[in-house]
């Protein structure tokens, strides 16, 4: 097993012989109405997202790169271009009036950042760094002069945010906190593998009070549940690398079969 990271997200590579068996049609269960995986895979695999660095390559943009925990921009501050992540992994969040926060994603590698803002003069959220990032900054003005063809690839990849977002919503309001948890890493798989990587070992680059807070758990919740699968041989967990080890098994936990 070796460890990569030439697109920001840690991940180990499974070099073992045994091949990866990809999860069945999730089925919805009589007490328990399951969402399909297709509705928690991220469209990573759509050629928009696939073709996007090359189709920029060409034009002048700034590369940044950011440390873990710092800010690439805050809600309220004056927007005036996207980003596009080249290397690393982001945490999207939004704040009461009293400083609750929401963790509302986490972006990866393909995603852009600060899409969710294309009609307000300002940021409608924060993203935050959460280990060593690249991203692209794409001026809106230079997109509209340079490349008029990108809003045509813009106006898809919100139609994908928008039934991404779809899914997330249903899971939360339909899924157990077991189940939440598991669509969570049957997504973060699927997500890597679309970029070339091991669907088995997750780096995982937030806290587990993060995670906790994106899918609506406690934090003692989220580690409890955890446990539990660990406990069931479905995964392994060592600190923040999670390795699947019954894919088929997490899945029919999903449809409520197992």
């Amino acid at each position: 097993m070796s460890s990569v990271s030439t697109t920001g997200v840690a991940v180990m590579l499974d070099v073992s012989s045994q091949p990866w068996v990809a999860p069945a049609p999730c089925l919805p269960s009589p007490s328990m109405p399951s969402p399909s995986m297709s509705e928690f895979v991220a469209p990573m695999a759509r050629p928009e997202r696939q073709d996007l660095e090359s189709l920029l390559q060409h034009l002048p943009l700034q590369r940044r790169q950011l440390k873990p925990r710092q800010y690439l921009f805050r809600a309220g501050q004056p927007r005036h271009s996207l980003f596009l992540i080249h290397a690393g992994f982001f945490k999207a969040s939004v704040n009461s009036a009293d400083g609750r926060e929401k963790i509302t994603g986490f972006r990866m590698r393909g995603d852009l950042l600060g899409i969710d803002a294309l009609d307000m003069d300002t940021y409608a959220c924060d993203a935050i760094a959460l280990d060593v990032c690249e991203v692209w900054e794409l001026p809106v003005a230079l997109l509209r002069e340079r490349l008029p063809e990108f809003q045509e690839r813009l106006t898809s990849l919100l139609a994908s945010e928008i039934r991404r977002d779809w899914g997330w919503m249903l899971a939360l309001g339909t899924l157990s906190a077991e189940q939440r948890v598991i669509a969570f890493l049957l997504d973060f798989a699927a997500r890597l593998e679309r970029l070339g990587f091991s669907p088995r070992s997750l780096m995982l680059h937030m806290t587990r009070a993060e995670l906790g807070n994106f899918l609506s758990l406690q934090l003692e919740t989220v580690t409890r549940a955890l446990s539990r699968l660990q406990a069931k041989g479905l995964i392994a967990v060592d600190r923040r690398e999670i390795r699947i080890e019954d894919a088929a098994g997490l899945q029919a936990m999903m449809s409520g079969t197992h």
